[in-house]
This record gives C-alpha cells, structure tokens and sequence, in this order.
C-alpha cells in the first residue's frame, strides 16, 4: 500500500506488524496478542489522523494512488452488468469519460464518468481523467439516450479539470460544458451527481447538475486546484496549503454552504483502505435517492433542480 506524507506514522505500524508476522511464519511462534496490540494502535494512529484532516491533506487523500476510480464503483454497484457505450457520433471516442447501461438491484440505470486510469499506460490512454470536448458531448450524448427510455442518471465526477490543450478549445470545450450544463438542468429523469475523487473547475460541473450532488468524504469540489490558486495568486505552488483552506473545497465547506445536498462518509482512513464498503455505501445512497427522486413528478423535479442551482451565490444589486 501507498501511504501519504502524513501518514508515516501508520506506515511504521504497519511495517512493524508485516516484520512480527513474516518472524512468526518462520518460527511458528505465537504472536496473535501482539499483533492484535499492534492492529489496536493502527486503528488508533488512523482515526486520529484522518478525524483531523486539513483541506490540503483532504486533497492529497482525494488523488491517493490506491484510491478507487470510476469504472471500479460501476463494476461493483452493477455487479458486471455495465454495458459500455462509446463515442460523441461526431469526432471520436474520448477514453477520460465512460458511460452506459447498467442494473442496480434490477432497475437500469445510466452511469457517466470520468475514468483516470489505473496505471501509467492507462493514464495515458485516459488522459489523467480530463476528458476533452467530445468527452462531454458523449456524456450529454448518452444523458438523452436514458431520458428517452426514462431511465435514471448517475455521474461520477474525479478529474483535475478538462483538457486545456490547443485542440480542445479548437473543438469547442467552453461549448460543450455550457451545453451539458444547459441540458443537464432541464432533463426529465432523475440525475444523480457524486464526487468520488477530485472535483476540479467545470471539468467536473460538466457532468455535475442533478437532482442530488453529493461528495464523498475525502473529496473536494472547486473552481480551481489549490496549485493553480497558488500560481495565480503566489506566482508558485508553495502557498498550495493556505489555497486549499482560503478556497473552502472541502464536503463540510460544500454543504455548510448549500453547494451540494449531503456527504458519504467513507472508512476510517479513506475509500482506499476498504473499497468494498466504499462501494456499498456509494450504491445504498444511489438506491436510496433514484427511489425517492422517481415519487416526484418530472416538471416538478426538474423546477426543484434549476431552483437550487438558481439559488446559489450571492447577488448585490445596486439602485
């Protein structure tokens, strides 16, 4: 397992513990009551760091090599049923967003994401997560496709932002966000949006207007990354810190504000440490809000959405 900076620590624990184990393998003696005494310290050591996490660590925990990506919680909460759709039907297939078809407990479901890549040739197949333009008309592509057979929406937003290459701006990104954004709003099904890893710029608002926007626990949801706050701002990246703390990204920051709808907590250490309660957790929430979303009728859903998106910020208007 990685561990992060902060977590050295648990990294030491745990070294000690495999040495103890790997020495009793080879001398058959027994040492369950101090590996337990060990494991109890481990426990300890986690829930004391992760219960008083900063902003910046809370960033670092949402990019945790280990930690799980999109097509990990679809697999999962479908249970292999996730048919994969490809392409926007006018440039090509943009490999950073994945979308399809899949069954949650025998109700088809569409799910949308942005998919990093588990290793380095991955990434760079995914391109790190950033999807280009026809990345998000895919995405709005198959959003028409499930509002067409009534089918809810489920997006899982973790990328550093869109691409900001020469050939993506050539092609219309600022377009086809503002489009998902514009048709994201009024669609008739019922739209779930939950950040799973990074949150970054309208790379993420791109697939992010639902009925429901909910963050994972150590994740976070911005305009811009605390590096780039740190660039504009410091001309370098050393005041990244106090840019995660001044940009206020975190999920309690989100919701005492009213930016999102609730919070999934995660196991104590991160979604990395126990991905498959991770995953459990993350399908009862969609269960439990697809079943209270469907009660309500469509046109009133759909004014409840734009009704709180509309009801964000804070407007000064001068007579």
């Amino acid at each position: 397992m990685n561990y992060l900076d902060f977590e050295k620590p648990i990294e030491e624990l745990q070294t000690q513990l495999e040495k103890i184990q790997e020495a009793a393998e080879k001398s058959g003696v027994d040492v369950s009551k101090t590996t337990a005494d060990i494991e109890e310290k481990i426990k300890e050591a986690r829930t004391k760091i992760y219960g008083n996490l900063t902003p910046w660590q809370r960033v670092q925990v949402s990019r945790h090599p280990d930690r799980p990506y999109t097509l990990a919680y679809i697999d999962y909460i479908t249970g292999g049923t996730f048919m994969e759709l490809h392409g926007d039907r006018t440039v090509k297939d943009d490999k950073a967003m994945v979308g399809g078809f899949g069954s949650i407990d025998g109700k088809t479901v569409m799910f949308i994401g942005q998919q990093k890549g588990i290793n380095t040739k991955m990434r760079q197949i995914r391109n790190f997560g950033m999807p280009n333009p026809e990345g998000y008309r895919k995405a709005l592509r198959l959003m028409k496709l499930a509002e067409k057979f009534n089918k809810p929406i489920v997006t899982l937003i973790d990328t550093p932002g869109a691409f900001p290459g020469l050939e993506a701006e050539e092609r219309g990104q600022g377009e086809a966000i503002a489009r998902n954004l514009l048709e994201m709003s009024q669609l008739k099904v019922p739209v779930i949006c939950i950040v799973i890893g990074e949150g970054a710029s309208g790379g993420a608002l791109g697939i992010g207007i639902g009925d429901k926007v909910l963050m994972l626990e150590n994740t976070w949801y911005s305009v811009i990354s605390p590096e780039s706050c740190s660039s504009i701002l410091w001309r370098n990246w050393d005041n990244k810190e106090r840019a995660a703390e001044a940009l206020k990204l975190t999920p309690d920051d989100m919701l005492g504000n009213k930016l999102i709808d609730g919070i999934i907590k995660e196991p104590i250490g991160g979604a990395h440490t126990d991905q498959e309660t991770t995953f459990k957790t993350v399908k009862e929430e969609i269960i439990k809000h697809i079943t209270a979303l469907e009660k309500i009728d469509p046109k009133k859903r759909v004014t409840q959405r734009i009704d709180k998106f509309c009801a964000m910020g804070v407007v000064n208007e001068e007579v």
